[in-house]
Formats: structure tokens, C-alpha cells, sequence
């Protein structure tokens, strides 16, 4: 699809809507805002970067007879939404502008504008950190490879993670680097099948199953990582990059920057109509505080702000019913 149009700044038109988060939230919102005819734009990190799409059996869904994979039931949904002229782009924001009229988002390819926003990014996000993450934070550690790959050209890094963002930014790394060391704390990827038949093809990366990220060593900037691979003894792996997707339970809002109240554990705080403090932006799903995080309760918060978006854009008081 053609996404010029979000990026080519405050002279091209903006999106109706920008979605971040394909998951059960983000890809609801994003069928009924494209099926009113809003221009719909979904940034999400990969079919299996959310909680949904790591889930490997579910049968309660309704509608959809199982057991199937979370990874199938929210691709069943962005095709739905697809088919209604919304527009899925695979990439990670980085951080946006809640103060400019439109909204700015800035993801790791490019700068979008919206009138309106649909945080939707689940609660995916770590709490901890390993020795050395946080000290070396832009000296070599980074959580954005389309952000900042060019500056390792030629150079030996690790991407430490298993699923589908892990894999995506790896093989968007092997454009630039000499060697990719991907370190997998699990024993299997839980990545999209396509993604893992090409990571295990490149000959720039070595994959190291069930293997533990101890440590990010280095004093000035990164020199190397050590490992622990299971069954094993630890081991230090000199790389000059390393690159972290690792997950946890947090809802994930860094990219906010601070431009929103956060309470207490992370979570953030919206009306009936799931819209925040700032007008024009909403939060859906596991971001949300008191929050029962089952899909099909995520997949109503995104309806609900869709639907809100629409009377909103559209200047009615009341919401619009489809009978049809």
C-alpha cells in the first residue's frame, strides 16, 4: 500500500485516525473506523509482538471456532479491516506530538500526521532491565533497529528476542551489519512462520536458542554481551550493537514521552468513550487500569472508540446505528 501520503508533512492531507497496536483492540477499531470511511493508518510492531499473537491455543473466542493460534485470530481481523481500505504498516513509533494540530506520529520510517489517535499498545512492556541496559542506552543499546541500523554498517550485533518485531528488526539489521547474533530466551521462535524461514536462511545470523541475555558489558559504549545458554556455561559475545525485544507485563507507553498522565502501575485513564485527557486521543485495551485482559473485551474498547472517533469527526452528538 501506499503510505506517501502520511509522510510527506503538514502539506499533504492527514490521516482520519491513526491506530498504535494491531492487536484485538487496535485491528476493531480499525474495521469499523475504515468501514465509516475514515482514512485509517494501523503502526503495529508484528503480528506476534502483543499478547494476543504469542498465544499459542485459544477456544473462547467468540465467533471462531478453535483451538487456534492468537496470531490467527488477529490476522483474520486486520484482513477484515483491510478489506474496508485500512492501511497496516509494520513499524515501531518512536514517539509522538499530542500538543500539534494534526497529531504528529513518528515512527522508525517516517513522520505521519493524524487528526485523531488510537493508543493501543497493550501491555507488553518490561519493567526490568538487565545490567547495562539502561547505562548504555544509546551508546550502542537500542530498541529500534529501522531507527538507528545504518550507524552499525559492518559491524558484529546481537538482537536479543523471539518474536515477530525481533525477527522483523533483524532482518532489517542484515541490510547494514556484518554479523547478527539473535539470542532467543526461549527454546522455540514465536514468530510468524515466513519471518523464522528467513531468519534461519540469512547467513549473517546465528541463532542461539535458549539462551538467557545476562548482562550488556561495556564502559563507554557497548563492547560485548553475556550470555547464558541453557544447560550451559555463560559466555561473553564481543558485539558493538545490541538490540532488545525482549518482553514483560507493563502496559507500554513509553513513546508518550511524558505528554500524558500515567498512574500508578502504568496504566492510563479514559471516560466511557475510552478518551484520555487529551481530546482527540483514546486508549483501548490492556493499557487501561482495572481492566479484564481477555481479546474479546480488548476487541469492544477499540469498537467503542471508533465509534466515538466517528461522531467526533463527523460533528453528531449521537452515535450513528448500523442496522445493516
Amino acid at each position: 500500500m501506499d503510505l506517501n501520503l502520511g509522510m510527506t508533512g503538514l502539506g499533504s492531507e492527514p490521516y482520519d485516525v491513526i491506530i498504535i497496536g494491531g492487536g484485538p483492540a487496535g485491528a476493531s477499531a480499525a474495521i469499523y473506523t475504515a468501514r465509516a470511511d475514515l482514512k485509517t493508518l494501523v503502526i503495529d510492531k508484528g503480528l506476534t509482538a502483543g499478547a494476543l499473537g504469542v498465544t499459542a491455543k485459544i477456544s473462547n473466542y467468540p465467533g471462531i471456532v478453535g483451538p487456534v493460534t492468537g496470531a490467527e485470530i488477529v490476522e483474520i481481523m486486520r484482513q477484515q479491516a483491510e478489506s474496508f481500505g485500512a492501511e497496516f504498516l509494520v513499524d515501531k513509533v518512536v514517539g509522538i506530538d499530542l500538543s500539534s494540530d494534526p497529531k504528529m506520529v513518528q515512527a522508525g520510517t517516517g513522520v505521519f500526521y493524524t487528526k485523531t489517535l488510537i493508543l493501543a499498545t497493550g501491555s507488553m512492556g518490561r519493567t526490568n532491565s538487565v545490567k547495562g541496559e539502561e547505562e548504555l542506552l544509546g551508546r550502542g543499546v537500542s530498541y529500534c533497529a529501522t531507527c538507528d541500523g545504518a550507524f552499525f554498517r559492518g559491524r558484529d550485533v546481537a538482537v536479543i528476542g523471539n518474536n515477530d518485531e525481533a525477527l522483523e528488526e533483524a532482518l532489517f539489521l542484515t541490510k547494514f551489519v556484518n554479523h547478527i547474533t539473535l539470542i532467543v530466551p526461549t527454546t522455540e521462535l514465536k514468530a510468524s512462520p515466513h519471518l523464522v524461514e528467513e531468519i534461519e536462511a540469512s547467513d549473517k545470523v546465528d541463532i542461539r536458542m535458549g539462551t538467557r541475555l545476562k548482562e550488556i558489558q561495556g564502559e563507554q559504549k557497548v563492547e560485548g554481551v553475556l550470555i547464558h545458554p541453557r544447560g550451559g556455561d555463560p559466555e561473553v559475545i564481543p558485539v558493538t550493537g545490541a538490540f532488545v525485544y525482549l518482553q514483560g507485563g507493563q502496559p507500554i507507553t513509553d513513546y508518550l514521552l511524558g505528554q500524558m498522565e500515567v498512574k500508578e502501575g502504568g496504566c492510563l485513564v479514559v471516560d466511557r468513550e475510552m478518551e484520555t485527557s487529551i481530546p482527540g486521543v483514546y486508549a483501548v485495551g490492556d493499557l487501561l487500569c482495572q481492566h479484564i485482559k481477555q481479546a474479546v473485551i480488548a476487541a469492544a474498547d477499540g469498537v467503542v472508540a471508533a465509534i466515538a472517533i466517528e461522531r467526533r469527526l463527523s460533528g453528531r452528538e449521537k452515535s450513528r446505528v448500523d442496522w445493516s
